[in-house]
């Protein structure tokens, strides 16, 4: 018996009318008869009463009806659940994220992920410009960024980690036994800055402590800064995820007045994510979550 049939039965008794439920369903008035006749012959046994005043259920159509409601919520949640399994057999998430990120978070998300989510694929890019991520949500040519929060407004943010910003200075730096580095002290120093428009950062933290450091603009990536530190050819700043490589010729101290960086994950706003965005959006805070609770250990 098919549900298509006892579903468009249902439309015609709520409606009372098989004229008005053929608007609805699609059919002609003929049609709907038709369909409604065949139904009967496959039960046995009438389920409507005809008159001028349109339709009505025969005792043995009310004594089913129940269990017609019944069978159609399952044969939908049925469908609702096979769509679900098709849409995460073909889905594909695409994530960008930048490189300190995508190297520290995503192996071990993206693994708790593959556990929950086996048969959605993930398409991770890793970039190494603090604006390629909104610019790349924005654009359609990624569901899901993780980076430092930026002034973009159409992108849902979700705030996840705080990282602080260290000053990376030579091994023979006289810090005299200080812990902390005053932002002031880079006043007039050769300063070597990040590359890839991280320098937001810097400077959101130079202006307002009222710095200006004499910049030199080094295209090159991270590690290879902090080796240019080590040499003497300069001093520079960096996020916590950031310092990464040998830091054996260099010191590395929080920055005071106390500067940050927000780390988060975004997505395009007014978009409804889908069950496997809902759920790596899960994985990462948990995860982030756990992180929190390490270091606070």
């Amino acid at each position: 018996m098919e549900a298509k049939k006892l579903e468009i039965l249902m439309t015609a008794v709520d409606l009372g009318s098989f004229s008005k439920a053929s608007e609805v369903v699609g059919y002609t008035q003929s049609g709907l008869t038709h369909l409604v006749n065949s139904l009967e012959r496959e039960i046995g046994f009438p389920l409507i009463i005809r008159s001028h005043n349109g339709i009505s259920l025969t005792e043995q159509g009310k004594e089913l009806v129940p269990a017609i409601r019944q069978f159609l919520q399952a044969n939908a949640n049925l469908e609702n659940q096979i769509q679900t399994i098709t849409r995460q057999q073909t889905e594909t998430i695409r994530i960008a994220a930048y490189a300190s990120m995508a190297m520290f978070w995503m192996p071990e998300i993206l693994y708790r992920f593959r556990r929950i989510c086996p048969k959605v694929d993930v398409d991770l890019r890793m970039v190494d410009n603090a604006l390629e991520p909104f610019e790349l949500l924005q654009e359609g040519k990624t569901d899901v960024i993780f980076a430092s929060r930026q002034s973009y407004r159409n992108c849902e943010w979700i705030p996840l980690y705080y990282e602080l910003l260290y000053a990376i200075l030579p091994k023979d730096y006289p810090l005299n036994g200080r812990k902390e580095f005053p932002l002031k002290e880079f006043e007039g120093q050769d300063f070597l800055m990040p590359y890839g428009r991280f320098d937001i950062d810097v400077h959101a933290a130079f202006d307002r402590a009222g710095v200006k450091a004499k910049e030199q603009a080094v295209y090159v990536d991270d590690e290879t800064v902090i080796r240019m530190v080590g040499k003497g050819l300069g001093i520079s700043m960096m996020s916590e995820f950031m310092i990464r490589g040998n830091t054996d010729d260099v010191c590395c101290v929080p920055v005071t007045p106390e500067s940050i960086r927000e780390l988060g994950m975004g997505m395009k706003k007014e978009t409804e994510p889908s069950d496997s965005v809902q759920k790596l959006k899960e994985c990462v805070l948990q995860y982030v979550k756990e992180l929190k609770e390490r270091k606070k250990a």
